[in-house]
């Protein structure tokens, strides 16, 4: 009897809702139910669901989008065994070219690394100032055996800077391009080279000609190019190709500009940032993507590293070839 009443109540109190007129005890009611959530309140809405973390993409291509360390010991084979085939000339010549600290002497002593499998110094290098440490038209070859060199040698120069009045004149290396600056030429910024100077080579054979140009820029340096730094190095690259002279590019300083090439230098290929590098100086300047080679440089490293080397023997085995397709059309 007691649940009969307990319940008929409630149902009561439901019926006089509907009722325009309230009594007081029905009126309390409501009011309880209100404050309850009943009657005409509106439902609260649920809560969002806290949105899912952003999971970035990976840094690295799963395969590197150029293979240099599966033909790293045929690669080498071929540099070490080069020979020129037009018998004008002995030695294939290599100019570097490009900003100050770009790493020119650095590339040249990496490759003397790797030839002679341990560490080389013998083109001095400028970690620290902010102007051109090579002041001189310096010719390197690398010695194969006692009393024989390789086939091949390079030209550091001094590298181009941004104010008209310091760094190399764009002439003095339009000059060197066609054989008329002699090795040991001191550059002056505010002195063009002229017929008749001391470092005027008047008469170059095809061996003094330049026979395969090589621009060398850092990575975290391409996106801040200026326009003048942009301007000289075209019209650098507008005289060479008036001569046919073939032109490539390094990239260098790359594991300072991506951890993940400092974790591991095999990367170098895989890394996505260091591709976008390599597009971004592909339309800077013009030049074809297969032409522009990534490299880290010997640096802190004492012992020659064969997660370094194939990256070098790869550039370096295409500026072989391409000079020495530029030797066979003379």
């Amino acid at each position: 009897m007691s649940y009969k009443r307990e319940c008929a109540e409630p149902q009561a109190q439901r019926k006089g809702l509907k009722g325009k007129h309230l009594s007081s005890h029905k009126g309390s009611s409501y009011f309880l139910l209100l404050a309850m959530g009943g009657g005409n309140s509106t439902p609260s809405q649920p809560s969002p669901p806290p949105p899912r973390p952003v999971t970035p993409p990976p840094p690295l291509f799963e395969e590197p989008w150029r293979k240099v360390s599966e033909k790293y010991r045929e690669n080498l084979d071929f540099v070490k065994d080069f020979q020129p085939e037009n018998e004008q000339v002995k030695h294939l010549r290599i100019l570097l070219h490009g900003p100050v600290g770009a790493g020119k002497s650095s590339f040249i002593n990496s490759v003397d690394t790797v030839l002679r499998g341990r560490s080389a110094g013998r083109a001095a290098t400028d970690a620290i100032s902010g102007s051109s440490y090579t002041k001189q038209y310096k010719t390197f070859n690398f010695r194969k055996s006692p009393g024989v060199k390789y086939s091949f040698v390079f030209n550091d120069i001094m590298g181009l800077e941004q104010d008209s009045d310091s760094g190399i004149n764009v002439n003095d290396l339009k000059l060197a391009l066609r054989g008329h600056v002699k090795d040991g030429y001191k550059f002056n910024p505010d002195q063009v080279l002229m017929r008749g100077d001391d470092g005027y080579n008047s008469d170059p054979t095809l061996e003094d000609k330049v026979h395969v140009l090589v621009g060398v820029v850092p990575a975290d340096a391409v996106s801040r190019l200026s326009d003048e730094m942009v301007k000289k190095i075209r019209k650098v690259r507008l005289a060479a190709s008036e001569l046919g002279i073939p032109q490539l590019a390094i990239i260098t300083k790359v594991d300072d500009a991506c951890p993940e090439v400092k974790k591991d230098t095999s990367n170098i290929y895989k890394s996505k940032y260091l591709k976008e590098k390599v597009e971004q100086f592909h339309h800077l300047l013009g030049l074809p993507i297969n032409c522009i080679f990534l490299v880290k440089n010997y640096n802190e490293e004492t012992e020659s590293n064969d997660k370094i080397n194939p990256a070098i023997v790869c550039a370096l085995k295409q500026m072989i070839l391409y000079g020495d397709d530029y030797l066979n059309d003379q």
